[in-house]
């Protein structure tokens, strides 16, 4: 018996899936079916909107399909070697891109005792069209969207978080994939920061841009992508506004809300010292995340509390004492940030931290400790690494470099060699 093995990653089975199986009946007697794991199906930028359960018995009520199995990972290796099959059907879409690194992992395993990887051109009518259009509606709804920050919490060893400040900045956040060393990798979830959100419209980080402006940089990144979004909250306002500001962030399917804890007239945190700033008392911090969590309607949402202790050079235990007060409040996760250009207080917090708390997950922000790689802040504990505004950063310096040179040659000739094309533009933007 000729042995074919098909892994699908779809919450829905159309035309081009069943194409794939009949197909993988020419070939062979056992046709056996893999369905990637939740964890896999993240990996391979898919997020499920049903079971894993449920898409097992999708593929097992299909006619012509053997067996059903859990692929765990998104490269082949450990499941060919577990199967051995001669055969891999797959449609000829992972030909190009970072796509195509799977593609190769599948071809050297299957060398390994002879077997062989067949294509079949992929079927791309206005049937299937209309199907992966909904199912990426459907993946953008809030009730989707919302709790997919617990779900990689869940499943990743780290969440990779990018800035974000524009549905164009979002498309970025959302579609880049890389391939490197074998692996094929890209960003977890989106962060929409405060800084850059007010850079982008002229103004000063100091919460002058209100809440209804910056909802409705939320919607722009809501509307074109399907990753989960943090909210840059600032300090939270007033406990009524904040509680109003949950429920309508909740309501968007953002999944989570970062505010910190300093008051009166907020400036970025950078500044350390350099400027006045006052951090809030620890009972009037708890009194607002006890609001923000009582007002929320569903568990999914997340207060995340952002501790500035370090940062005002109040010191470690300082930090930490308000760590352990704010998850008794009810914080669903803490915050620690730095200004200083090694991790190591970082380590430190988290080391403590994680001596008397297992659980609760920590944000961390390496923006002036840059050189620090994801494992070593995992290593220490951290739960979610925010790369929190370096998008703005690289765009701004490239704008005003192609600016200068279209006023002094007084054509823009000279700078086309930076640019990128239209077309790759275009093609960025999703038609509906």
């Amino acid at each position: 018996m000729k042995k074919v093995y098909a892994c699908f990653c779809t919450d829905v089975i159309h035309e081009g899936h069943l194409n794939i199986i009949r197909e993988a009946g020419r070939y062979g007697d056992e046709v056996i079916a893999g369905v990637l794991s939740d964890a896999a199906m993240i990996r391979y930028n898919r997020f499920p909107t049903v079971s894993f359960e449920e898409r097992k018995r999708m593929l097992e009520k299909i006619p012509g399909i053997s067996n059903v199995v859990v692929q765990r990972e998104v490269m082949y290796e450990e499941i060919l070697k577990e199967i051995q099959p001669d055969y891999v059907i797959h449609g000829n879409n992972w030909a190009k891109g970072p796509m195509n690194a799977i593609r190769q992992n599948v071809i050297e395993n299957l060398k390994k005792w002879g077997g062989e990887l067949v294509e079949v051109p992929y079927t791309y009518n206005e049937k299937v069209r209309n199907i992966d259009a909904l199912m990426r509606e459907r993946a953008a709804m809030p009730e989707y969207r919302r709790k997919r920050l617990r779900m990689l919490l869940r499943l990743c060893p780290i969440v990779k978080t990018l800035e974000v400040h524009s549905g164009l900045t979002g498309l970025i956040a959302e579609k880049t994939m890389v391939s490197h060393n074998g692996e094929i990798d890209q960003f977890d979830a989106m962060w929409l920061s405060s800084l850059c959100d007010s850079t982008v419209k002229g103004k000063p980080d100091i919460e002058l841009v209100d809440m209804s402006s910056r909802l409705r940089t939320v919607d722009d990144v809501l509307e074109v992508t399907t990753k989960p979004v943090i909210l840059d909250g600032d300090t939270g306002g007033l406990i009524e506004h904040f509680v109003y500001n949950v429920r309508t962030l909740e309501r968007m399917g953002v999944s989570a809300v970062i505010i910190e804890d300093k008051t009166g007239l907020k400036k970025n945190s950078l500044f350390g010292t350099d400027v006045e700033q006052t951090q809030d008392s620890i009972e009037n911090f708890c009194a607002k995340i006890e609001a923000g969590k009582k007002a929320q309607r569903e568990e999914d949402f997340m207060v995340i509390a952002r501790i500035e202790s370090l940062i005002l050079d109040k010191g470690m235990a300082d930090a930490l004492h308000r760590a352990d007060a704010y998850v008794k409040a009810g914080a669903d996760g803490i915050m620690i940030h730095s200004r200083k250009k090694e991790p190591d207080e970082v380590f430190e917090f988290c080391d403590k931290f994680r001596k008397t708390d297992k659980e609760t997950p920590i944000t961390v922000v390496p923006t002036s400790y840059n050189s620090v790689r994801e494992k070593e802040l995992q290593e220490h504990g951290a739960n979610i690494v925010i790369y929190a505004n370096q998008l703005t950063r690289s765009a701004f310096p490239a704008m005003q470099k192609t600016a200068i040179d279209i006023l002094k040659n007084h054509r823009a000739k000279e700078a086309d060699g930076r640019l990128m094309p239209i077309q790759e533009i275009i093609n960025l933007v999703d038609e509906i």
